[in-house]
């Protein structure tokens, strides 16, 4: 017998194309996904996915099969938010999606925080780009998004959370002087790393670069702010981190963090649900969990040096 709980892992394996990707995605070992995988094949008599070293392809017949998986998923999504509406706050299943950029430094403290309020709670995380993240809240596969604002999407409601500032980040023992606070045209713009695109943080540094021509601008496909500023500690550049980013990555990253003269650039990082979501009492214990949750991430987060940084030079070899 066909499961939603097959169907529920052939989405994320879709999503992910990688197994162990979508094992993670969905809280459960590689094998024991994979082995669901092929149950759903043997019962449909159709070969679903085709693998490969370098990842996870759909058949054709993959392809049909996921448009009418994820249509039924959609729908029992509607129907179990519906249900809930006379149940208590944050009840059973919450499907939160989270941007790349905030997911490692925000999700971490949210969770606990999350599971002591609300004992009755059934996380489900998604970690992907914003673009990504709105479809699958557009087809009911997720009930809200925190990504940065504004958006642009049919039929939602958004709550601004916090803001959250940028600074430079530039290897600790970079020769570069850097007066602190820093100003755009201070910066070396040829040293300036960028995500790949997609990514809405590449976005957000174009524009507080905005002077700079694009063609300076170095671009290494990076797809997380951790191999971003591991290129960074390594002396390949600088790149902007986002306060929420701050205290883990300065903590295990040979990086030196500077600020940014007033007015200091930055995001504003909000909760996004579909207007017709019958629980708005649920999103806004979510949006308050989330702000709450935020504060505490970023504290210490602002570098105490505000003078002329320089790093000491590095040691003859």
């Amino acid at each position: 017998m066909l499961t939603l709980r097959q169907m529920r892992y052939f989405d994320a394996l879709a999503t992910t194309r990688h197994f162990g990707k979508a094992a993670e995605l969905t809280h459960v070992s590689q094998p024991a996904l994979s082995a669901q995988i092929m149950e759903m094949e043997a019962h449909l008599g159709v070969k679903l996915v085709e693998r490969s070293r370098s990842g996870v392809f759909l058949t054709g017949k993959g392809e049909e099969v996921l448009e009418q998986v994820r249509s039924i998923l959609a729908d029992v999504g509607r129907l179990e938010e519906s249900t809930r509406i006379n149940s208590g706050t944050l009840e059973g299943r919450v499907r939160l999606g989270v941007i790349p950029t905030l997911a490692p430094y925000l999700v971490p403290r949210l969770i606990p925080y999350l599971r002591e309020r609300y004992r009755t709670i059934e996380i489900e995380l998604r970690e992907s780009v914003t673009d990504r993240l709105l479809v699958n809240l557009g087809d009911g596969r997720l009930d809200a998004v925190v990504a940065a604002l504004p958006v642009e999407a049919d039929g939602i409601a958004t709550r601004s959370l916090f803001s959250d500032r940028f600074y430079m980040a530039v290897a600790e023992n970079d020769r570069t002087v850097l007066l602190s606070p820093i100003t755009e045209k201070q910066m070396d713009i040829s040293q300036l790393l960028l995500l790949e695109e997609g990514h809405c943080l590449r976005d957000q540094a174009l524009a507080v670069c905005s002077s700079a021509g694009r063609r300076q601008l170095l671009s290494f496909g990076a797809t997380s702010m951790a191999t971003l500023l591991q290129m960074v500690a390594n002396g390949m550049g600088m790149t902007l981190i986002p306060e929420t980013a701050i205290p883990s990555e300065a903590a295990r990253n040979a990086i030196r963090i500077v600020p940014f003269a007033a007015p200091e650039p930055s995001r504003e990082i909000g909760l996004i649900w579909r207007a017709s979501n019958p629980r708005p009492r649920d999103m806004d214990a979510l949006a308050d969990a989330i702000s709450t949750c935020a504060r505490e991430v970023s504290q210490g987060a602002i570098p105490a040096d505000r003078g002329a940084v320089k790093s000491a030079p590095k040691p003859a070899v």
